[in-house]
């Protein structure tokens, strides 16, 4: 009996302990020095633009200066490799892609997202778009799945690199509408247009904002766009599940890390920061001139999409069999 009052008591001063520090924990200041977001790219372009616009006002919310950091190269590994060597505290984070859930399950990679890191938060969402050149006999989604089922293999795409979201978007509709069209890989998204509009490439799914001047001069022809829902940039289109092909739902995102181990209720503040930040008057507007949704969640949810969306280009990759050579 004794033994066992003894038990009891230790397990009631272990949770006490545990309770006064997790107190301690949320009491110290959060943030008390500026953050660092790193991102994998080069400054300029449209995930340079996001990240600092998501800087600027997390770093107002926040009540410290969110620095952002280009680190590009190697894949995205150089920026993961710092984000994943700093400290867990908080004020060391990670902007991400879609790519940087793709990329691992094409390439042999270091870092894994959910492995390495703590989730925090989406920060944004943008659709592509599917446009045929003028001399395509396509007018609509339905009439160009005939038309590739008529021509098995003959009709081709660009994208901007193996493994791209553009390419295996392609290869989700190919899959979709039971048709079988030829990957033209580019080094970028400008050469492929530069083809594309000499004729050489039949259709492309390129991101909407940048396609519309092509578009809107005539010289491509869209289609629909790949968004769940209409896009506010072309509300004219349907979207393709709504133009009859199932499950062609892509959008590039981007989204936040941070370094495993860092404490939940700091992650979770975090996460309070970009959702206030991301959905302001003023960085909705900003992002909407580039073409892009505020698309913010919880930590839980970060982690539950980032899961949904690997398994869904683990599965388009498997079954196109795309491989790096």
């Amino acid at each position: 009996m004794t033994n066992l009052r003894f038990i009891r008591t230790a397990a009631v001063a272990t949770a006490m302990a545990g309770m006064v520090a997790g107190a301690y924990a949320q009491s110290q200041k959060f943030p008390s020095r500026p953050l660092r977001a790193v991102v994998s790219i080069a400054p300029g372009g449209g995930m340079d633009m996001i990240s600092r616009a998501m800087a600027q006002k997390l770093g107002e919310t926040l009540g410290q200066t969110v620095v952002v950091d280009n680190r590009p190269g190697a894949g995205g590994n150089i920026a993961m490799e710092i984000a994943a060597g700093s400290a867990p505290d908080g004020h060391n984070l990670l902007i991400i892609s879609a790519t940087s859930v793709i990329f691992p399950v094409l390439y042999k990679a270091r870092f894994d997202v959910l492995r390495d890191f703590a989730p925090v938060s989406q920060i944004s969402a943008q659709g592509y778009v599917l446009v045929v050149i003028p001399s395509m006999p396509a007018r609509s989604v339905t009439e160009l799945v005939q038309h590739l089922k008529a021509n098995p293999g003959k009709i081709n795409f660009s994208s901007s690199g193996i493994g791209s979201p553009n390419h295996l978007t392609a290869e989700l509709f190919s899959a979709m509408s039971g048709t079988r069209m030829t990957h033209v890989p580019y080094k970028g998204s400008a050469p492929a247009f530069a083809d594309m509009l000499a004729g050489q490439i039949d259709l492309a799914f390129p991101a909407i904002m940048s396609s519309q001047p092509l578009i809107r001069s005539g010289k491509l022809r869209a289609l629909a766009v790949t968004t769940p829902k209409r896009s506010f940039v072309v509300p004219e289109l349907p979207t393709i599940v709504e133009a009859g092909v199932p499950g062609v739902v892509v959008v590039n995102w981007y989204g936040l890390l941070a370094p495993l181990n860092t404490p939940a209720w700091i992650v979770d503040r975090l996460s309070r920061g970009v959702a206030a930040s991301m959905n302001s008057p003023e960085v909705v507007k900003r992002l909407q001139n580039d073409g892009s949704d505020a698309a913010t969640s919880t930590p839980e949810e970060f982690r539950k999409h980032i899961t949904e969306e690997r398994d869904k280009w683990t599965r388009v990759i498997r079954n196109a069999n795309i491989r790096v050579q």
